[in-house]
């Protein structure tokens, strides 16, 4: 039997692709650690990219809507990392903003507006007594941490699970941060009493309002995750018990153990800029009932 030649063409191709591989193989070397295409100062290829594609899937849901039955909407929020507090040099701020890193591992959903007037109504039936007269759009007020947890159980038993509660006080200044590490989530303060134009873009404070009445939600410019008047208009209750912040990084901080009482944050329509910077703290007793005090709501994934 003859042996049959390989055709001259098959020849060709085997050689080429055997040249071809040597030359992938040569550029994949090439740039390996210890020559000159590896950036030492971005750590090994395959942790960069790892990260990289962490970061994407992190980021993926950003932006992502959902509302429930009442009317309520939500923005979620991915975990991440940022510096909680404020620096030495930001006008305005108080011993007890030492800044610090915090990370969230978990993802949340952050009510975009305060909790409504219509919202409060819809799920305890009537309005907080002594309330002040304002469109059903305004932010409900008058309410103690106390009356935050009794809406909070009803809200979840008319929804038929345990989702809403309010927000840690590092939830709560990483939504209003969006970002930014700025005073304000627009920009920084440069007038910390009435005059501050930056707040006067994105909030309801002393320099764009009387005390009263109160103004319905989003009427101002959301920051860049889209959340409206996390500065101004109405105090907003945290989770957390009062107290001093710990001491270096921490990860999903929820406060103290304990303490006499609970953190508002953010500011209301009578109040000065620097009381409605992202880093401004204040506190009140977990059982008191004034003007101008009202809540925000996250709800779990």
């Amino acid at each position: 039997m003859v042996k049959q030649e390989k055709p001259i063409n098959s020849l060709l191709s085997t050689t080429l692709v055997t040249l071809l591989l040597a030359f992938v193989l040569g550029a994949a070397t090439a740039c390996g650690p210890g020559t000159a295409g590896y950036d030492w100062h971005s750590g090994e290829i395959q942790e960069h990219r790892s990260t990289a594609l962490m970061e994407e899937a992190k980021d993926s849901s950003r932006g992502k809507t959902i509302s429930n039955s009442v009317g309520m909407h939500f923005v979620y929020i991915p975990p991440g990392s940022y510096l909680m507090g404020s620096p030495s040099d930001e006008a305005g701020r108080t011993i007890d903003e030492e800044q610090h890193k915090v990370t969230l591992t978990h993802g949340y959903y952050v009510q975009t507006t305060e909790v409504t007037q219509k919202q409060w109504k819809a799920v305890m039936g009537s309005l907080p007594r002594h309330i002040r007269k304002c469109s059903e759009e305004c932010p409900v007020e008058r309410l103690s941490w106390e009356d935050a947890q009794t809406f909070i159980r009803k809200l979840n038993k008319l929804e038929g699970g345990n989702y809403y509660r309010l927000p840690t006080e590092a939830e709560w200044e990483y939504a209003a941060r969006a970002g930014s590490i700025t005073a304000f989530a627009n920009g920084e303060i440069t007038n910390a009493a009435c005059g501050d134009t930056k707040m006067s873009d994105i909030g309801w404070y002393c320099g764009n309002s009387k005390s009263y009445p109160h103004h319905p939600v989003a009427q101002k410019e959301p920051n860049s995750w889209g959340i409206y008047d996390m500065h101004g208009s109405v105090w907003e209750w945290c989770s957390d018990w009062y107290g001093p912040y710990p001491q270096g990084s921490v990860t999903d901080p929820s406060g103290p153990p304990e303490g006499i009482e609970r953190v508002i944050r953010g500011g209301g329509l009578g109040d000065n800029a620097r009381s409605c910077r992202s880093a401004n703290r204040l506190s009140q007793a977990s059982d008191m009932i004034i003007d101008n005090i009202g809540m925000r709501l996250v709800r779990s994934q």
